[in-house]
């Protein structure tokens, strides 16, 4: 008897003391829900000034859940903002903000410490996102009601300007105390829930060229070195030959640049170029980049991988972004943007800062670099690689595939891209690009998998890069 005493007091002590957090964090924690629903939510909000716009709010009920999470708007936010379900808990950053949305944070301790001596009722804090309606807007109406997802991002901070992915949801039907309509609303949108813009990963494509470009500029390449420019290009232990988009010759077939070759995203130069820097150094520029890397924490994004095992033919086929590389969205705007930013790349930012209600500031999150895969304090490549990278996918869309994301009176830079998937299927299409070259003010990357729609004859530069100019002009206004 006395040591299964003894065994109940040390559990009793591990379930409250050890374990305490994370079961009232939990989830499935209904009476932490309940809890939290007799206090006042703190807002997410987007915009400044005239534009400043809630797009998550607590409502005041009157009755036993007192507060109610309504999203103004919701299916524009949805991905990001997530929703508050007293069936389903948190999800986004209802649930990776949660602390600073009920008030929670340490910095908050002296004034909770107060409110509960004083007897004053709690109140969450705000979270300042930096996300900006018309840029979001605008990732929503180019899209047109495809199936595809669009990430824009600051360049030189990596704060976010819009996060974007069709279907969406409405997470006002989730938060309803409606238990049997949010069942029901749960069972139908479960596709319309998968977030394509941070946690889906697709092949990239020919947008992968420039991180093949970036590997074989830093290994001595320039963009007026020249290369052969055959139909098919053939790697080492292999009869299969890579050809070249409708299996033509991307110059006449006698030599070409790099510069030209990115312009009309010639396959056989850069399968050719996978070989030349090899494995190592075309793992070593995308680690940089962040691939084979988590962004911990950060509303739940999906990881962009590229193996570590390959062979000359995998090199070869990595290199033009098939084979088994696969990446976000996020992940490609910040690949770009880092490009953008003379090769420095940062952590994509989503929360400005939170504060009180009243205005009073609880915490500033600044800008930082990223530093993965072995860069040097956030420097993905050297600066002479991205400027030149910079120059030449100017060239995409002044001279090559990428002419319809051109704006008129700002130099675009921008690459596309077409993805096969398999025999059947219509290929996933890409555009990921900049503006304005000199000064980058906005990094963006689009997607549509299955062609948009289109089908078979679908391509980044007919169906991606219109959209991405749309969201670029956003931006830029």
């Amino acid at each position: 008897m006395f040591l299964l005493f003894a065994a109940l007091f040390v559990n009793l002590n591990y379930l409250q003391v050890i374990r305490a957090q994370d079961l009232a964090d939990d989830n499935r924690n209904t009476r932490k829900l309940v809890e939290e629903y007799q206090l006042q939510r703190g807002s997410m909000i987007v915009g400044r000034g005239e534009g400043r716009t809630e797009i998550a709010r607590s409502v005041d009920t009157g009755g036993r859940y007192r507060y109610e999470r309504r999203y103004p708007d919701g299916p524009l936010w949805a991905h990001i903002t997530g929703f508050y379900s007293i069936v389903y808990g948190r999800s986004g950053l209802e649930n990776s903000a949660n602390r600073f949305l009920v008030g929670d944070a340490p910095e908050q301790f002296a004034r909770n410490l107060g409110h509960f001596l004083s007897g004053r009722e709690r109140q969450g804090d705000d979270v300042l996102l930096t996300l900006r309606p018309r840029v979001q807007q605008a990732a929503r109406d180019a899209l047109n009601g495809r199936d595809g997802a669009v990430v824009a991002i600051d360049p030189s901070t990596g704060d976010l300007l819009a996060v974007y992915a069709n279907p969406t949801f409405d997470p006002n039907e989730l938060s309803t105390f409606d238990r049997e309509s949010a069942i029901s609303y749960w069972e139908q949108s479960e596709q319309d829930r998968r977030n394509r813009a941070l946690r889906e990963t697709y092949p990239p494509g020919s947008t992968f060229k420039i991180v093949t470009a970036a590997a074989a500029l830093e290994d001595g390449a320039s963009p007026d070195s020249t290369y052969p420019d055959p139909q098919v290009y053939t790697p080492p232990l292999t009869t299969r030959g890579i050809p070249n988009f409708g299996g033509g010759l991307c110059a006449g077939g006698g030599q070409i640049t790099l510069q030209r070759a990115l312009e009309v995203s010639c396959n056989t130069v850069f399968a050719r170029l996978g070989n030349e820097v090899g494995a190592e150094g075309l793992i070593d520029t995308s680690e940089r980049f962040g691939l084979n890397a988590e962004l911990d924490g950060f509303v739940g994004a999906a990881s962009s991988a590229i193996p570590q095992d390959l062979d000359p033919p995998a090199e070869a086929q990595s290199a033009i972004g098939q084979r088994d590389v696969r990446v976000t969205p996020l992940q490609m705007a910040m690949i770009t943007a880092a490009i953008a930013n003379d090769g420095m790349l940062m952590q994509p930012r989503l929360i400005e800062r939170v504060q009180q209600f009243d205005g009073r500031v609880v915490r500033e999150f600044e800008p930082q670099p990223w530093e993965v895969g072995g860069n040097d304090d956030g420097q993905a490549i050297p600066q002479r690689v991205a400027r030149d990278l910079q120059q030449m996918m100017q060239g995409v869309v002044d001279n090559g595939t990428g002419t319809a994301a051109a704006i008129s009176g700002v130099d675009v830079g921008g690459k596309t891209g077409t993805a096969q998937v398999g025999e059947g299927r219509a290929p996933t299409v890409w555009f990921v690009g900049f503006a304005p070259v000199d000064d980058a003010q906005v990094a963006v990357a689009v997607v549509l998998p299955e062609g948009g729609g289109v089908g078979d004859d679908a391509t980044g530069g007919a169906i991606a890069a219109p959209i991405a100019r749309a969201v670029m002009e956003a931006a830029l206004q």
